[in-house]
């Protein structure tokens, strides 16, 4: 592959040829005016004049390319410091345009995955300060009140009481799932890996649930009657969160007299899947990509009248992930929603 001749080499190149051709052109007339003409001279000069002329500019140039791109970076602080070495920069011009066009680019490209971060990061210190501030303001208002005297009127007393202490209980629940999260996303929660039976633990799970369901008269049910036990490998603890967190959900969005349905199906030969459908409210599409950040509310308001940390799915996300395993969501709005998870299963 013939190698290609860079600008600056074709301008050294260049340039030492007119510097030549002039000097020779006065040398002869030099030469030939005093009559010392020497042919044999001449042509050694030549070529001398042309090699010294073209390794001196091709150097310059070389050197003075390096110097001006050099600060240029360092003054846009396009580039990181280590980016320069010893060895000579490409002096080809259009190479570097490139070169800078794609450190631009990638650099533009930090930026807006930084500015992305801030963003997030400011939301989610919104957030945990809303959601903190309101059971605060809460217990506050009514133990404020009790210490105005209410409190010797035992009616409002229990009453003030019973509702400060339910503001604290949400405390209680917001901090322990802002540090279960946080235990998840430093890998610092341990994993009881056990085989057991998925089956039976979804059906501990609609048990525990029953009550609330009731009261929306949501049915929960199987897809079909499983007569084998399907046995995992998994945390039976932290799997039973995820399917509590999700069927909760379904419950809270669902329709009154709706349905929550769990399925399980093989996936493959070592994976298989459980998938918590319903026919509630749905999900627009807008916010399916950010359904499991911390604290993500599709309906701020009506969520919150529902209770709850805001943190379910982002729990749910970290218990899947710490298991190597994937979760997934599909939804239409007036239509309902599935989320799919995988485990492994015992062989």
């Amino acid at each position: 592959m013939k190698n290609k001749i860079t600008k600056s080499n074709k301008f050294s190149f260049l340039t030492a040829l007119y510097i030549t051709l002039l000097q020779i052109f006065l040398l002869f007339v030099y030469l030939y005016f005093f009559g010392l003409l020497n042919l044999y001279f001449l042509c050694s000069w030549t070529v001398f004049s042309f090699l010294f002329s073209f390794v001196l500019i091709h150097f310059r140039l070389e050197k003075y390319i390096y110097n001006s791109i050099k600060k240029i970076y360092q003054d846009l602080t396009l580039l990181e410091s280590t980016t320069f070495n010893n060895s000579p920069v490409n002096t080809d011009m259009t190479a570097l345009k490139i070169e800078i066009d794609n450190y631009a680019k990638n650099k533009k490209l930090e930026l807006e995955a930084l500015k992305g971060r801030e963003e997030y990061r400011k939301e989610f210190i919104g957030n945990v300060s809303h959601e903190l501030k309101t059971p605060l303001f809460t217990v506050q208002g009514y133990i404020s009140t009790l210490l105005d005297g209410a409190v010797e009127d035992p009616n409002v007393r229990d009453k003030y009481l019973k509702r400060a202490e339910k503001g604290v209980d949400r405390l209680i629940y917001i901090v322990k799932d802002l540090d279960m999260i946080s235990k998840l996303e430093v890998g610092d929660a341990n994993l009881n890996l056990e085989a057991f039976d998925i089956i039976e633990l979804i059906s501990n799970v609609y048990e525990l649930l029953e009550i609330k369901a009731d009261k929306k008269n949501i049915s929960l049910i199987l897809d079909k009657k499983y007569s084998d036990p399907i046995m995992v490998i998994a945390d039976q603890e932290r799997i039973q969160q995820v399917l509590t967190n999700l069927v909760v959900n379904s419950i809270k969005y669902g329709h009154n007299n709706g349905t929550t349905e769990i399925s399980v199906e093989n996936l493959n030969s070592s994976k298989l899947i459980v998938r918590v459908t319903d026919n509630g409210e749905g999900i627009e599409a807008k916010h399916l990509t950010r359904l499991f950040e911390r604290f993500y509310r599709i309906d701020k308001s009506g969520s919150r009248e529902e209770g709850g940390s805001g943190l379910g799915l982002s729990i749910v996300k970290h218990i899947i992930e710490v298991h190597s395993e994937k979760i997934y969501v599909e939804s239409k709005l007036a239509v309902g929603s599935e989320f799919s998870f995988t485990l492994e299963k015992q062989n």
